[in-house]
């Protein structure tokens, strides 16, 4: 079939909307790391049948399809195959429903973060995973990858409050993963294996989310730290302590800190790295006391600097999700790393780190959810270089080797697959596979990304009447 003929039959499948124009096709084809891609087709589809539709169309002439929220992804989870259908879930952007007495709203996947956040306010509740891309990512997104943020420290990450989702599988077929109720044992969690698959086993048309009491009070904390403090014992430390009401530990190094001065007025005062937190209380009185618990235990690791207190904490993590932006501008090109360790081996991660960056001559700059033990080096070095290379690998081995992970919430995407085999073994890769087979026997849904690449001479070819491009099977 010849490519005009195959985007006729495409427009003839749906109802929504069908764009081939360039301007389109370069704003799909990118995310928020340094990859690209070429797709051949932007689909806005109308409602859940058109992306059955969809979905059955792109089997019939196996050409793949890559589901699309903000675009906000860092390991290329969202960039297109060459030859692909880009499925945009940007427009989905309803809040159907909100129940403030059951505490869980029902969304549509290209329903922002922050505009949620907006949306349950006036009930008294919000959505605790708050990430750094809150004012832009997606709720599909976020469920993609199992995104996380600040708050996760007491929260956890996206997985813990997402309790349903209807999904096209890549059979074509609608199902409902999850309930709202609060216990169910039916066997295995469908929807726990479908959180995190970054859209390679079907595509989110509606979930249903959790929501928490909003506290009161929401208050932000910023301290300086010295030199040489031991971030691992801190982290720890905060963690162990009752009646703190912390619900974030984050870290900014001193070069992330004084960016977000310098670039976006942050109010702190000099060069020092920092340590921001979060409190929850239910009046000042509450917060006032639980601030001096934490002022306590600041104490006892030498962080005895003035306390800067952000009477509404969401204004600290605006500022705080602006780091990445920041080293945009004044950095450039760079890697931007999501690695993990338990906290009390923080310190000897950001060891290596130092050690990788001597020996590569490259400068790293560091932002983290402390309290995790989940760390964001941004590593000045072309990220397509051989360098670059050495520095992700020897992160990783680092990062395992301390009982860490390869990434605590940006995913696998296309730039770690080929290192997940190091972290889960063979035998979990096979299965993720046979899960993938099942899910998408034909292997469309956002090929390329999160599954291992497959042995040489095991890829396949999208029709050359339609996009020519080779699309991996992994």
């Amino acid at each position: 079939m010849r490519p005009s003929e195959a985007r006729r039959s495409l427009g003839r499948s749906l109802r929504g909307e069908v764009s081939v124009e360039p301007v389109a096709l370069e704003a799909a084809g990118h995310d928020g790391s340094h990859l690209a891609g070429h797709p051949v087709a932007v689909v806005a589809p109308r409602d859940a049948p058109d992306v059955v539709a969809l979905v059955r169309w792109a089997r019939r002439h196996r050409v793949p399809l890559v589901a699309r929220g903000g675009g906000t992804s860092l390991d290329g989870e969202s960039v297109p195959a060459d030859g692909s259908v880009v499925v945009d879930l940007s427009g989905w952007d309803a809040v159907r429903e909100v129940s403030a007495e059951g505490r869980w709203a029902r969304v549509e996947p290209g329903v922002v973060n922050a505009r949620l956040q907006d949306a349950v306010r006036p009930h008294g509740l919000f959505y605790p995973p708050n990430p750094g891309s809150w004012q832009t990512a997606t709720i599909g997104g976020n469920l993609a990858t199992n995104a996380s943020g600040p708050r996760s420290f007491r929260y956890g990450p996206t997985r813990r409050w997402v309790c349903a989702a209807e999904v096209v599988l890549g059979t074509g077929e609608r199902v409902r993963l999850g309930s709202r109720v609060a216990k169910r044992s039916v066997g295995p969690d469908l929807l726990q294996m479908f959180i995190g698959s970054e859209g390679t086993l079907g595509i989110a048309t509606e979930v249903t989310v959790r929501l928490a009491p909003r506290p009161p009070v929401l208050r932000g904390l910023v301290a300086p730290l010295p030199p040489g403090a031991r971030l691992g014992a801190l982290a720890v430390h905060l963690a162990q302590v009752p009646e703190t009401g912390l619900s974030a530990v984050e870290y900014l190094d001193r070069y992330s800190a004084s960016g977000l001065a310098d670039e976006r007025g942050a109010p702190w005062a000099g060069r020092s790295a920092l340590l921001l937190l979060e409190i929850e209380a239910s009046d000042a009185a509450e917060a006032d006391a639980r601030t001096r618990r934490v002022r306590a235990v600041l104490a006892r690791h030498r962080v005895r600097g003035r306390l800067q207190v952000f009477p509404d904490a969401d204004r600290l993590w605006d500022l705080r999700g602006e780091s990445g932006r920041v080293m945009d501008e004044q950095l450039g090109s760079r890697i931007r790393e999501d690695v993990a360790v338990p906290p009390a081996r923080v310190d000897d991660l950001l060891g290596a780190m130092r050690r990788i960056a001597r020996r590569e001559g490259v400068r790293v700059h560091t932002f983290a959810h402390l309290g995790e033990g989940s760390l964001h080096p941004n590593i000045v070095v072309d990220p397509t270089s051989a360098a670059a290379g050495r520095i992700r690998r020897a992160l990783y081995a680092a990062a395992l080797r301390l009982g860490g992970t390869i990434s605590a919430e940006h995913g696998v995407g296309q730039l770690k697959r080929a290192f997940l085999e190091q972290e889960v073994g063979p035998v979990a890769v096979r299965l993720l596979r046979t899960v993938r087979a099942a899910c998408d026997p034909d292997g469309i849904l956002n090929p390329g990304k999160l599954y291992p690449p497959p042995a040489r001479g095991r890829s396949s070819r999208s029709p050359s009447g339609w996009g020519g491009g080779r699309t991996s099977r992994g």
